[in-house]
């Protein structure tokens, strides 16, 4: 059997004589109460995008969902598996998040892919290629756009690709109906990987926005 990744075992032993160390009463009350997270954060599984880094939150404090593109596929309870609406309906109705963030950010690769006018499968197998499915249409009106520069339909099609999760995220009943009820709230994020921005997707206007920094007085 390979060893263990020495990296691994170092980090661990670094967040064990550090920030465990320090906060090891918070890790014992969810240990014992379990999470009540107020946010439910759909993000992508791309390493250099940890929703818990960008936005430096403790332990219990987001549920994080991460999948190829952050994307939301449309309800669809039927006998197969779906890892990702078995974690939204886990989130909303079992754990009664107050809020549901959409994450996408610069340079997906699984975006790339999809606007690729010749293909070449993100690795070899039998479930990426039909995931991204998801996105053709979108991705095809996009790709099509010869007054665009490459980086500008990647861009395009990110943020693109956030408001149509966002669109499918009410195609589940439990969902539209606590939006409806006011229980909960969808967002939209965007994050570029080398600038480090966060951007908001505005409700009423679908735009995307940089937050200004709340800055209180001294």
């Amino acid at each position: 059997m390979s060893a263990f990744p020495q990296f691994l075992i170092d980090g661990y032993h670094h967040f064990a004589a550090n920030r465990y160390e320090t906060e090891q009463t918070r890790y014992r009350k969810l240990a014992e109460a379990g999470q009540k997270p107020s946010t439910l954060l759909i993000g992508c599984c791309d390493s250099r995008a940890a929703p818990e880094t960008i936005f430096d939150v403790g332990p219990g404090e987001l549920f994080v969902i991460r999948n190829v593109a952050n994307l939301v596929p449309p309800y669809e309870p039927d006998a197969q598996y779906h890892s990702t609406s078995s974690a939204l309906e886990f989130g909303v109705r079992a754990l009664e998040v107050q809020h549901i963030v959409v994450m996408g950010h610069g340079r997906c690769g699984g975006i790339g892919a999809a606007l690729d006018s010749n293909p070449q499968p993100l690795s070899p197998g039998d479930f990426i290629g039909n995931w991204m499915r998801l996105l053709k249409p979108s991705a095809e009106s996009i790709a099509g756009n010869e007054l665009m520069t490459p980086a500008e339909r990647q861009t395009a099609l990110e943020r693109i690709s956030i408001r149509f999760s966002l669109r499918n995220l009410l195609t589940f009943p439990f969902i539209e109906e606590a939006v409806s009820a006011g229980r909960l709230t969808l967002h939209g994020a965007w994050f570029d990987i080398a600038l480090g921005e966060l951007w908001i997707m505005n409700d009423e206007t679908g735009d995307f926005i940089r937050p200004v920094p709340d800055v209180t007085p001294e």
